[in-house]
C-alpha cells in the first residue's frame, strides 16, 4: 500500500512537470512577450474594477441597513441630543467622501485603462488643485473643530442649578458606590484611612455635612427634567465612568475628584415604550432565546470604560430615571449615613 502511494506521488510530480514544460514551449508560439499587457487585458481588468465597485458600493449599503439598529438608542440627557447631532454630521460627511473619493477611484481605474493609443500626461504642478484640495478638507474640519469646541463648552461648564441632584461615583475593583448628598447639597469630606464595611467610600465620621449622606448599591435613581452633577472618584486604579444612553463619560482618576453633569430627559419607563428600544430589545431577546437565556429588560447603565482588571467586564450598575414624585419616594426610603453607621 506504501509503495503504491509513493508511486502516485512520483507519477503526479512527473505529470506537473510535463505540463509546466507544454506551458513554457507554448509561451513562443505567442506574437507577444508573456510580460507584455495587452489591450485585452487592460479592458478586463477595468471592467472588472467597475463591477468590483458596484459590489463594494452595494456591501456598503447592505452592511448600513443590517446594522443600524445595532447602535444605542436616542439620547436621553438633554446634551446627548446635541452630541447626536454632531455625529451625525460627521458620518454624513465621512460617508459622503468615502463614496466620492471611492466612485472616482475605481471609475478612473475603468476610463483610463492603457491602450495602444493612450499617451500619459506628465503633470509636475497645478495651483488650481492644490488649492481645492486644501482649502475644502480645511473648511470641512474648521466646521467640525468649531462646533465640537462649541458643545464642549457648553457640556463642561460648572453645575450652577440651585435644585441639581449631587452624587458621588466611588470606583473600585469591581464595582461602583453611589453616595447621594444629603438635603443641605453638600457631601462630607472623605478619609481613605476611614474605609471599612460600613463605611466603604471612607467618609469622613467627623464631619457633620456627611451625616445626610446617602449611600447606595446595586443601583441608583435620578428625577427627569433636573440637573445630576456627578463626582468621581477611585479607590484603586484609573475607572472611567461611563453613561452611554445620557452621551456622558469621565474618568475616575485615584487622588482627585472629576466632574460631569447632564439633565436626563427621558424616563426608564419612557425609554422602555420608545420604538427603536423594543426592537432592539428584541433581537437581543431573540438571540437570548437561542442559548436558553432569560429575557431581560432594557435599563439605563453605568459602566466602566477602562480595562481595570480581569473582572471589568462585570463593573456596572443600574441607572433609573423616575419622575419627580416618584424619585422623592425612593429617595425617603433610603437611609442616611449616620443612622446606617449607628445600626452597624
Amino acid at each position: 500500500m506504501n509503495f503504491l502511494v509513493l508511486l502516485a506521488i512520483v507519477l503526479l510530480i512527473i505529470a506537473g512537470h510535463q505540463l509546466l514544460r507544454v506551458i513554457e514551449l507554448s509561451r513562443g508560439l505567442k506574437k507577444t512577450k508573456e510580460w507584455q499587457v495587452s489591450e485585452t487585458d487592460n479592458n478586463m481588468m477595468g471592467k472588472a474594477m467597475f463591477l468590483f465597485m458596484i459590489l463594494f458600493f452595494a456591501f456598503f449599503f447592505w452592511q448600513v441597513n443590517r446594522w443600524m439598529d445595532r447602535s444605542l438608542p436616542p439620547a436621553a440627557s438633554i446634551h446627548g441630543q446635541k452630541i447626536d447631532d454632531l455625529w451625525d454630521a460627521n458620518i454624513y460627511l465621512i460617508t459622503f467622501v468615502f463614496l466620492v473619493t471611492n466612485f472616482f477611484l475605481f471609475w478612473f481605474a475603468y476610463k483610463y485603462r492603457g491602450t495602444s493609443k493612450a499617451k500619459a500626461v506628465f503633470l509636475t504642478h497645478n495651483n488650481k488643485l492644490e488649492m481645492a484640495w486644501t482649502i475644502i478638507p480645511a473648511v470641512a474640519l474648521a466646521f467640525i473643530v468649531i462646533f465640537g469646541l462649541k458643545y464642549w463648552n457648553e457640556i463642561m461648564t460648572e453645575a450652577n442649578d440651585p435644585k441639581r441632584v449631587v452624587i458621588e461615583l466611588y470606583a473600585k475593583q469591581f464595582d461602583w458606590t453611589a453616595r447621594y448628598a444629603g438635603k443641605d447639597g453638600k457631601l462630607g469630606e472623605s478619609e481613605y484611612r476611614q474605609i471599612s464595611g460600613s463605611n466603604p467610600v471612607g467618609m469622613d465620621t467627623s464631619d457633620v455635612l456627611g451625616y445626610d449622606d446617602i449611600l447606595v448599591k446595586n443601583e441608583f435613581h435620578i428625577p427627569v427634567g433636573r440637573e445630576i452633577e456627578l463626582k468621581m472618584r477611585s479607590r484603586d486604579v484609573i475607572h472611567s465612568a461611563y453613561l452611554p444612553h445620557f452621551r456622558a463619560q469621565m474618568n475616575c482618576v485615584p487622588g482627585m475628584i472629576t466632574t460631569f453633569k447632564f439633565v436626563p430627559n427621558k424616563t426608564t419607563a419612557e425609554m422602555k415604550k420608545d420604538p427603536y428600544v423594543v426592537k432592539m430589545m428584541a433581537g437581543i431577546n431573540a438571540q437570548r432565546a437561542k442559548f436558553n437565556k432569560e429575557p431581560v429588560e432594557f435599563d439605563y447603565l453605568l459602566l466602566c470604560n477602562k480595562i481595570c482588571g480581569a473582572s471589568h467586564y462585570n463593573m456596572q450598575m443600574n441607572v433609573i430615571v423616575d419622575t419627580e414624585a416618584d424619585y422623592k419616594a425612593w429617595i425617603d426610603k433610603q437611609k442616611v449615613f449616620k443612622t446606617a453607621v449607628a445600626a452597624n
